[in-house]
């Protein structure tokens, strides 16, 4: 003889909806203090957003109290560094094609370097400063949102 069981409970209305808040996440928020930056550097963030938030569905985010660029569903593909192993600089961080961070550092290491934590996975490192090739930067840029843009399909 089969053992009978007891029918499921079903979950109140006022719980599900509970639930379903739950699941919606919030933004997430920098618990990082703010950066001390000069002018200078908030005129380079600026120039370097411009940049980011002409390409398309593109979202600004801080993390870290640096400002990230983010395509689709939140993949980042630039962020800003202000502080360089303890250097007073700008620097921007992104994603690069295969061997392209290596030939970059190479040709001129006092503008390029592989950045901590996402250098080993192929991004560069660029410094902005008052001399900034701003179209190689937009192509920089370029390149690393259409590597992210494809990978979030």
């Amino acid at each position: 003889m089969p053992i009978a069981r007891r029918p499921a409970k079903k979950k109140p209305a006022a719980k599900k909806k509970a639930a379903a808040k739950k699941k919606k996440k919030a933004p997430f928020v920098s618990k990082h203090p703010p950066k001390p930056r000069t002018r200078e550097m908030l005129a380079l963030i600026d120039k370097f957003r411009k940049v980011c938030l002409a390409l398309p569905d593109t979202t600004e985010q801080e993390a870290w109290a640096e400002p990230t660029f983010r395509v689709g569903a939140g993949r980042m593909f630039a962020m800003c560094d202000s502080r360089r192993d303890g250097d007073p600089q700008l620097s921007v961080h992104v994603p690069a094609p295969l061997g392209a961070q290596e030939s970059l550092v190479e040709s001129d290491p006092s503008r390029f370097y592989r950045p901590p934590y996402v250098g080993s996975k192929g991004w560069v490192g660029v410094v902005l400063d008052s001399d900034t090739n701003w179209k190689m930067v937009a192509s920089l840029v370029e390149t690393a949102y259409s590597l992210i843009a494809m990978r979030s399909r």
